[in-house]
């Protein structure tokens, strides 16, 4: 039972380290008007890497 609830607690956390990135990644390019990486970003699940990806080195906004 133990093992269980860890597991369903890790899954909650990588949910929630998921949104939050997509969140940011999403609206960054969105408001860059990078239409490309909005898209590949919305439909590609990869726990937050393509975003941070994205935000650290490729939005054309330099006010990050």
């Amino acid at each position: 039972m133990s093992q269980e609830l860890s597991m369903n607690l890790l899954i909650v956390v990588a949910i929630i380290w998921s949104i939050i990135w997509k969140g940011i990644a999403l609206w960054k390019a969105s408001r860059n008007n990078q239409w490309g990486w909005f898209i590949a970003i919305l439909v590609i699940n990869t726990l937050g890497l393509l975003e941070i990806l994205y935000l650290a080195g490729f939005q054309w906004d330099k006010n990050r």
